[in-house]
């Protein structure tokens, strides 16, 4: 009888919800537990093995986990400080499929002039795959800019109050190889980009020549400073005879977010160059493909127009650092002769079989903005 009031005594305790405080605590407490013996056992692994070590090791555990349970290998990956490469790394489809865009619209616009109907890159139209719901309509381009060699086009993005942004341009006189280097070189950019607080590349991947970089730059007052991780990965393609560079954001253990700048985690740039004649003589035409999610509480109008004049003033301060670079010998690291960078024959061979698998259909030419 004595256990039975000691019970029923110690319910009656709990009411007001005694009970679902003791139950929560005791989660707590086997949660720290739990928290506790991976960060020993991180830290043991981290004594035993080298870098480099850990990082195979993470490899495997990642591949054999991921699909089945993605959430424990990215937990085990974040103890262990590792960047898994092979879930992050952008992959020759990204690559092939900027450049077959920047193909779609030179078909586009060399149908329209022939035809005598206009005479520069005609306005894209959404394409809609044939699974998708009407929800899922991708949203008409609409023209926010143009020049005679700066187009500057924007759509919405479904389900937010963002747009994507894409730009169609041509330079004369500087060589596609110039202004690709000084795209790519960090080091001259802190010198001709005020805006750049910190640009630094944190890690290489040695199989495909991604790069993960943390660039963190001022915003308008009286916004804060941005901070941006991201991959990036670039080529060249001799045969087709364009220049890609392609980024998108991630994230990097050894850069965890800091109170002192805003985090951007939504973040896409594809850059396809495609030279007049030759990598080294003057003249080409660019296709810059954008979007971003910066984070701010400003109405949609003011992130649309704070992009809108923002992207051509980069652009113009990219193409007069080429210059001053030529004209000046200004020493830029020339990344096209660093590494061969010419995309493999599988990667050609997946991207013209897709090619002829697209050639059966009749709708326009689908356009992903970065």
């Amino acid at each position: 009888m004595f256990p039975r009031r000691l019970l029923a005594a110690w319910l009656a305790g709990t009411r007001g919800g005694g009970l679902l405080a003791l139950l929560a605590n005791q989660c707590r407490f086997v949660t720290g537990l739990r928290v506790r013996r991976a960060q020993q056992i991180a830290q043991l692994y981290g004594r035993l093995y080298s870098e480099s070590s850990r990082r195979v090791l993470l490899s495997r555990l990642w591949r054999r986990l991921h699909g089945r349970t993605g959430h424990v290998s990215a937990l085990m990956a974040a103890f262990a400080g590792v960047f898994v490469w092979d879930e992050e790394r952008i992959q020759e489809e990204e690559l092939q499929r900027s450049i077959n865009e920047m193909k779609r619209l030179e078909e586009m616009s060399s149908m329209f002039q022939s035809s005598g109907v206009q005479h520069h890159p005609p306005e894209p139209k959404a394409q809609t795959e044939g699974n998708e719901d009407s929800e899922g309509k991708e949203q008409p381009w609409e023209m926010v800019m143009d020049k005679k060699h700066f187009k500057l086009w924007r759509r919405p993005i479904t389900g937010t109050h963002l747009y994507q942004y894409r730009v169609f341009g041509t330079y004369t006189d500087v060589t596609p190889r110039q202004f690709f280097n000084v795209q790519l070189d960090t080091e001259y950019r802190k010198k001709w980009d005020a805006l750049v607080i910190k640009l630094e590349v944190i890690e290489r991947d040695v199989v495909s020549g991604s790069e993960v970089l943390h660039w963190v730059t001022h915003f308008p007052y009286p916004m804060y400073s941005r901070d941006y991780v991201y991959v990036r990965r670039y080529s060249v393609d001799q045969e087709n005879n364009m220049m890609v560079l392609v980024s998108r954001a991630v994230e990097h253990p050894s850069v965890p977010e800091s109170p002192e700048f805003v985090r951007v985690r939504s973040y896409e740039s594809q850059m396809v160059i495609r030279p007049h004649k030759s990598f080294d003589e003057n003249g080409f035409d660019y296709l810059l493909t954008y979007s971003d999610n910066p984070q701010t509480v400003f109405p949609r109008y003011c992130v649309s127009w704070m992009v809108s004049s923002g992207m051509p003033d980069f652009l113009e301060k990219l193409h007069m650092a080429t210059l001053k670079a030529k004209n000046m010998e200004i020493k830029v690291k020339d990344y096209i002769s660093a590494k061969p960078l010419e995309m493999s024959s599988e990667a050609k061979a997946t991207s013209q079989s897709s090619e002829r698998k697209n050639e059966g259909s009749c709708g326009p030419a689908r356009i992903e903005y970065a």
